[in-house]
């Protein structure tokens, strides 16, 4: 997709998107194939996850023993290889007219009938989470073929939104906003952070979230780990919290990270917060054509390092999001792809005292023509609860 993506429309958590349909899959199947090309592949074999799902609008009702397997050539049409007695469900997906279906039955072998379609020697990109179980059999089938991960040959498969995603990105992140902005008149001291955290989860059904991913509460020393996830510490005055959530609506991902504060905080827990919210500031400002993905980083990343907390801030600035709630690209050192228009990832930095508090401030950026555009707008000044 060329970096010309189209602004990305206001969405409010309200709004009920248009379904995507046969042509939108045909398109997206169109561009892996070219994508296997432009990367030396004879083609792209996907097991049921997200990436069968972005292509297809299929997702199994169980990813079982049972091969299926979507199998994209470089040249010619896409076929789904699929068990029989799954075949109508897979019939049924929005993307099935844009692919052939290729029913097996118990009694036949779908390694033999796969391998009947792939070029004998080719080199295939291969879906992260396959069954090794089937990658081994069709290594057997057909010993002189080679595989490699999608994660690593085409990272970008999905990282590229079209104004459709774009809209549905943006109704999640408002979801989430109005999740947050209603935790806060929820009393905090006294209640255990499953507690907090179960309040969120149940926010973020009621503002339209079909899948809830992660309600991370970290209070007082607990915030200092970036993946505490929630515990039965009861949280007390003086606490700080960490408040990280988000899961999927409309089929993509929502992510966004608060720090509040019980009762008023310290002059030293302004101060890291400040430095969080500068940073997370200079990450956004990072955002523009020509950038690296890199550069994103390293804008936070010096806030955090002049102002002395270095040492503290222990995770990349941030990760992709879409039809997962954690994808390529990564805001992290190293990583020289150029942020493109259409790109979502978050922007989240941190800072994480061991055994006293942590800070981390994130919201979910679109690369836009011009800049960064924020699909999460809740305040960043540290709110104060009870």
């Amino acid at each position: 997709m060329s970096s010309t993506a189209p602004e990305p429309a206001s969405a409010p958590a309200s709004f009920t998107p248009a379904p995507f349909t046969a042509d939108d899959y045909r398109a997206r199947l169109a561009r892996a194939a070219a994508s296997a090309a432009g990367a030396g592949l004879a083609g792209l074999l996907v097991a049921p996850g997200p990436d069968l799902t972005y292509l297809t609008g299929y997702r199994p009702t169980a990813d079982t023993e049972r091969m299926t397997l979507l199998v994209v050539p470089v040249d010619g049409e896409p076929r789904l290889v699929v068990p029989a007695l799954e075949a109508a469900d897979a019939d049924s997906a929005p993307g099935a007219p844009a692919l052939t279906q290729m029913p097996w039955t118990d009694a036949e072998d779908p390694y033999a009938l796969t391998a009947s379609r792939l070029d004998a020697e080719g080199a295939f990109g291969i879906s992260d989470n396959a069954w090794s179980l089937h990658l081994l059999a069709l290594q057997r089938a057909l010993p002189e073929t080679s595989y490699r991960g999608l994660s690593d040959a085409l990272p970008m498969l999905r990282a590229v939104k079209d104004e459709q995603e774009l809209t549905r990105v943006a109704a999640a992140g408002a979801a989430a906003d109005a999740a947050y902005e209603e935790i806060l008149r929820v009393r905090f001291a006294g209640r255990r952070e499953s507690q907090i955290a179960a309040d969120l989860a149940a926010l973020l059904l009621a503002h339209g979230h079909t899948q809830v991913d992660f309600t991370v509460v970290g209070s007082g020393p607990n915030g200092a780990n970036p993946h505490h996830e929630a515990g039965e510490r009861v949280i007390g005055p003086g606490d700080m919290v960490v408040l990280d959530f988000g899961g999927l609506k409309h089929g993509y991902g929502s992510d966004t990270t608060r720090t509040v504060h019980v009762g008023e905080p310290t002059a030293e827990e302004r101060r890291v917060h400040d430095t969080v919210r500068a940073a997370q500031e200079a990450g956004f400002q990072a955002v523009k054509p020509g950038a690296a993905c890199q550069d994103v980083d390293r804008a936070a990343r010096a806030v955090i390092e002049d102002a002395g907390y270095g040492p503290y801030f222990i995770h990349r600035t941030g990760h992709g999001i879409g039809v997962t709630t954690h994808e390529p690209p990564y805001m992290i050192e190293g990583e020289e792809r150029p942020v493109v228009a259409g790109m979502c990832f978050s922007i989240e930095p941190g800072i994480y005292l061991p055994g006293r508090f942590g800070v981390r401030i994130e919201d979910i950026v679109t690369a836009t023509a011009t800049g960064g555009r924020r699909f999460n707008n809740t305040s960043h000044e540290m709110a104060v609860v009870e």
